[in-house]
């Protein structure tokens, strides 16, 4: 799937933890190079985090769930961290706001990177220590199991850290590129034209196997789908530009009537980050070309809806999507779905804090499937489950139809 930007500078997934643990930390390190501290610190806006936080948060996140309870002898690196970089962990105790993230000029840059290499240093002893050969096989299961967990949610953070860049720059009149060589859109040779077929029936979704996967890919289960049709290619830019052509930010008839509201509220006549020209946009290299048969990006749930509607069609259902991904060209942009956020049938939450990562936003939520070629070099399955509210539309995200078919 996805090769770009992130991809991991070690042996990956099939390399041994400590490798992994090292590459991926690593990586999260490489990607404010192109930064000054002053880019690390600013916040855009209420739903992004400054690069410094995401350095901070994925460094406590080891500390707090690994460190603390499994290393005898830890010293924590400063226990004001504890507040200042947990996210949304209720159990694990109070934390600063997120909204206010960007006010935290202290700690430094630079005294968080030593934060980094001191939590680095002791996961290496944790580490040597608990996957040696005398350590009791639950001991070790129960490590590893932790351990990945944390490099998906860096994985994670990675992308949400090129989200964030990507917008905090766009804020800036000077419109500065973040890097020079960011991966070209692959075009969609057909766009939207030619769809695939699929008989209806009674099929299993989730995740099933050894492999990694987060609490909300689980349990496999069995969904019964009408006939369907889906897109072979994701809508393009130029399909998306005759939609806004055609009055499709002006037509209230296209729109759920939440997306209508906030199309009014925020004055959206255009994807974000597209200037008023309809034929240039920012990217991570500054302003571009748009480029007409590469998928367009950045798009709402709202959006994606009231362009599937103008187009005659729908967007999938998860359910579809995932029976129909070996057929998809998909890895370019997350792709909206008509599903809610919502547990699979016999999910249970898992117990501690770490059964706060995902089951309590199961609510007021959108699915997206796929990846993005921003997406983490082997983070990407077709069972994974990605969320944003119906308003969003900073993630790299894009549009994909489907329609009913006759049996």
């Amino acid at each position: 799937m996805p090769s770009g930007l992130l991809t991991v500078p070690c042996s990956g997934p099939q390399g041994s933890l400590a490798e992994r643990f090292d590459g991926v930390r690593a990586l999260t390190r490489s990607l404010i190079s192109p930064l000054s501290p002053e880019d690390c610190v600013a916040q855009s806006m209420p739903d992004a985090s400054p690069a410094k936080w995401h350095l901070a948060h994925t460094t406590w996140f080891f500390e707090q769930f690994l460190l603390q309870p499994h290393l005898a002898g830890y010293g924590l690196f400063d226990e004001r961290f504890s507040y200042l970089f947990n996210s949304y962990y209720e159990t694990v105790g109070p934390r600063h706001s997120r909204p206010r993230r960007g006010m935290l000029t202290r700690p430094s840059l630079d005294q968080v990177l030593r934060y980094r290499e001191h939590v680095d240093a002791a996961m290496a002893r944790l580490l040597a220590r608990n996957l040696s050969p005398d350590v009791a096989a639950d001991i070790k299961a129960d490590i590893k199991t932790i351990v990945e967990l944390g490099l998906q949610h860096e994985q994670q953070h990675q992308e949400l850290l090129l989200m964030d860049i990507k917008h905090l720059l766009s804020c800036n009149p000077l419109k500065p590129a973040y890097i020079d060589n960011e991966p070209a859109a692959t075009a969609g040779a057909d766009g939207t034209s030619s769809f695939i077929t699929r008989p209806g029936g009674i099929y299993e979704i989730g995740h099933a196997g050894s492999g990694f996967c987060f609490d909300n890919e689980v349990p496999r289960h069995r969904v019964y789908l009408e006939p369907f049709a889906i897109a072979g290619q994701m809508v393009t830019n130029a399909e998306y530009r005759t939609f806004i052509q055609d009055g499709g930010y002006e037509q209230a008839a296209l729109w759920l009537a939440d997306g209508w509201a906030t199309v009014q509220q925020e004055g959206w006549r255009r994807p974000l980050y597209w200037e008023e020209s309809l034929d240039t946009g920012f990217t991570l290299r500054g302003l571009q070309a748009l480029q007409p048969q590469a998928p367009v990006s950045h798009i709402s749930y709202y959006e994606a809806e009231a362009f599937a509607r103008w187009a005659g069609a729908r967007l999938p259902t998860e359910a579809e999507w995932e029976t129909a991904n070996a057929e998809l060209n998909w890895g370019e942009l997350w792709e909206h779905t008509t599903s809610a956020y919502l547990p699979y049938p016999g999910y249970r939450t898992p117990t501690g804090a770490i059964g706060e990562y995902n089951g309590k936003f199961m609510v007021s939520q959108m699915v997206l499937r796929g990846a993005s070629r921003h997406t983490s070099d082997g983070h990407a399955r077709p069972t994974y489950r990605n969320f944003f509210y119906p308003h969003m539309r900073w993630q790299f995200s894009g549009i994909r139809l489907a329609k009913e078919s006759n049996p």
